[in-house]
């Protein structure tokens, strides 16, 4: 087990002289790996000064990209200095229930105004036909 970090010690290491990254609970020294990143530096730096894990798991990252973690570790991270995330609860609301009697007009009006104009074109045809 390596040094023990707080979340405020790591995300001083925050660019691209000095870049930390915390995952699974460990920190990482990614400086050296910045340029080759295949997803570029600011993908890393984006990711400093909290927890990475997320990112970097849905990334998809191959099982040797998380074997070469291995080489970039410098310690763990103390947990109880990463805030727990918060989950979104939308606010209590009472259900949207309009009146649907105009949505029954509508969608008669939509099947009715055609078949007039169907019929009224089917009669003036029929009436010319029959009168010439």
């Amino acid at each position: 087990m390596g040094k023990l970090f707080t979340l405020a010690e790591a995300a001083k290491h925050n660019n691209s002289k000095d870049c930390w990254l915390i995952i699974h609970g460990k920190v990482y020294d990614v400086t050296k790996f910045l340029e080759d990143h295949p997803g570029g530096d600011e993908v890393l730096l984006s990711a400093t000064g909290k927890d990475a894990t997320e990112n970097f798991e849905d990334i998809g990252h191959s099982s040797s990209a998380k074997a070469m973690l291995d080489e970039y570790y410098v310690g763990d991270i103390d947990t109880s200095t990463i805030p727990s995330t918060v989950k979104y609860t939308p606010p209590n609301q009472p259900l949207y229930n309009p009146d649907k009697t105009h949505e029954f007009i509508i969608k008669l009006l939509q099947f009715l105004v055609p078949l007039v104009i169907l019929a009224g074109a089917f009669g003036i045809r029929f009436y010319t036909k029959s009168s010439a």
